[in-house]
């Protein structure tokens, strides 16, 4: 599974958005299936309902029923680990999103993100040592992106109806 962070969700159903297109391109080469936090899917769907329409945060939640990512489960447990994260990376500052990410790695086992918060994923480590792996720098950063083999995407999640 692909960890997906807040500002992924936002570029792939925000067409304005300056990452829309690369991670849209993203989106249609890949198959294995993403998984998000609850702190992630509020922030998200707040910022839907500012900075596109108050609806747009329905087709967020729409597109999770429709299987388009799993939903991890914090239990009270988890809550003191997200803390002690968000105090050892108090000068980023790290938030109740990206502490709940870093968890979701540590449980997974892997770094795997695809995320449009270069600065923080690349200063986060999970299990205090391993770096996370952008997926959607890689994939944009390879041969493929320069070359002819794909082309870009012409529509995305954003403009699907569910």
């Amino acid at each position: 599974m692909i960890i997906a962070d807040t500002g992924f969700w936002i570029a792939l159903f925000d067409r304005r958005d300056n990452h829309h297109q690369a991670v849209c391109d993203f989106f249609v080469t890949i198959k294995e299936p993403f998984i998000t936090t609850l702190p992630v899917l509020t922030e998200v769907c707040y910022l839907l309902q500012t900075r596109c329409y108050p609806l747009k945060a329905t087709d967020f939640l729409k597109a999770q029923q429709a299987g388009l990512f799993h939903l991890f489960t914090i239990s009270e447990p988890h809550l003191l680990k997200m803390s002690q994260l968000m105090i050892q990376y108090v000068d980023l500052p790290m938030d109740l999103a990206d502490a709940s990410l870093v968890l979701l790695a540590e449980e997974l086992g892997h770094g795997r993100i695809v995320s449009t918060d270069r600065r923080d994923f690349n200063t986060y480590r999970w299990k205090n040592s391993e770096p996370f792996t952008s997926l959607v720098d890689i994939l944009h950063n390879s041969e493929k992106f320069n070359g002819s083999a794909l082309p870009p995407a012409i529509c995305c999640f954003a403009n699907r109806a569910f």
